[in-house]
């Protein structure tokens, strides 16, 4: 019983999960989520670092205390001075001369950062060159910005010309739609959950484009091997094809998201969350968020997709109807023959309603590629004249 449970028939391809025949299912689930992420961006926001929003940061030594404690007395001296701000976010970093708590604030002038050095350095009871204190301008975040959105166009460019080359432009865009829904979901999480961006959560983001497009070309490769010359046969559709494709490669796609997905997560959970490595926080969070959905997208959206352009095809349309019509014809008893029935429903097959009149025809219509059979005449070697030999007459040899 062990050999026919899931896990053994997602290994050989044979579960039969019917993924493309229920892509309005998935197609209605992504549209609402996508909505929800983009009215988060308008409602919400997003939460800058103090890279892109600027601001101040203070790094105190981890020798005075807790972290707790050295936001408590940096919020001191910051209501001492009257600067009206207090501490936004803080963590832990290290360094050649010992870990240090890292201490971020708003926009302060360079008279009250100063005065804000001097009164945590007494609060503290340290000298104050043991504290050092930077002032970031929005500027610079707005630079890295601009050269991560001309990255992302040339990325997308460049992906679109390489599978267009390699496939075909159907699978070009249905590639490329995953890849937008993947960053647009993984980008309302952040603005959702209020995840801070930082220029480690840009390289994150432009990381996962990369699994995201190798997780996409696994799939397509063996939907491209699955419709090689599917126009000759008259067993499935393109949609039932492509769905198999799915079937047959899901284990990959999962074995091969759960193993990046492995030193992520001990990035994220290990180092950032109990080792208190706070500079690995952000990139293992887009990490881990980002190959996540990514999986999901290359399943649920990238081939459906391209099942549905593929249906728009004149070719295909035709091809669909063929199937369908003879299956019909089958199951009816009108002609016999090996039908192909999968997964998929018929209405999911074709989006273009089937030629109900053509059914009675089905049994007489030849296969596409197929020779015609033409009537044999009978004898004992198939047609050859009756008779024990090549001789007219049929006269033996001696």
């Amino acid at each position: 019983m062990a050999e026919n449970g899931l896990a053994s028939r997602l290994y050989n391809g044979e579960a039969g999960l019917n993924i493309v025949g229920r892509r309005k299912l998935w197609f209605g689930v992504a549209g609402v989520l996508v909505l929800i992420a983009i009215l988060s961006f308008s409602i919400r926001g997003f939460s800058l670092g103090i890279e892109f929003a600027g601001g101040n940061s203070f790094q105190v030594p981890a020798s005075v205390g807790t972290l707790d404690d050295a936001e408590r007395e940096v919020n001191s001296a910051l209501a001492a001075e009257n600067t009206g701000v207090t501490v936004a976010t803080t963590q832990k970093v290290g360094g050649t001369g010992g870990d240090s708590y890292e201490l971020r604030t708003p926009q302060l002038t360079v008279e009250q950062a100063t005065a804000v050095k001097a009164q945590i350095a007494e609060d503290l009871g340290i000298n104050a060159d043991q504290i050092s204190g930077n002032q970031v301008s929005e500027a610079w975040g707005s630079q890295v910005t601009e050269r991560a959105v001309l990255g992302l166009v040339i990325f997308i460019a460049l992906v679109m010309v390489y599978l267009i080359l390699r496939f075909e432009w159907r699978m070009a865009v249905a590639a490329v739609a995953s890849l937008i829904t993947n960053l647009i979901l993984t980008a309302g999480i952040y603005s959702l959950v209020g995840f801070e961006v930082t220029p480690s959560t840009i390289i994150g983001f432009l990381t996962i484009l990369g699994f995201a497009l190798y997780d996409v070309v696994v799939v397509f490769d063996k939907v491209q091997e699955n419709t090689r010359g599917i126009t000759a046969n008259n067993n499935q559709t393109y949609a039932e094809a492509s769905n198999l494709a799915i079937n047959q490669s899901l284990m990959r796609s999962l074995n091969t998201s759960v193993v990046a997905l492995l030193p992520v997560g001990g990035l994220l959970f290990i180092g950032a969350g109990l080792l208190g490595a706070g500079t690995l926080k952000d990139l293992g969070l887009v990490l881990f968020v980002g190959m996540a959905v990514a999986f999901l997208t290359s399943i649920l959206v990238a081939t459906p997709l391209l099942a549905l352009l593929k249906n728009y095809d004149p070719r295909i349309q035709a091809h669909n109807k063929r199937v369908l019509t003879r299956r019909g014809a089958v199951s009816r008893g009108e002609v016999t023959g090996k039908g192909a029935a999968g997964p998929v429903d018929q209405a999911d097959a074709t989006d273009e309603p089937v030629d109900q009149d053509a059914a009675a025809l089905a049994g007489a219509a030849p296969k596409v590629g197929a020779r015609p059979a033409g009537k044999r005449a009978t004898g004992a070697r198939g047609g050859r004249p009756g008779g024990g030999g090549n001789r007219p007459g049929g006269a033996k040899r001696r």
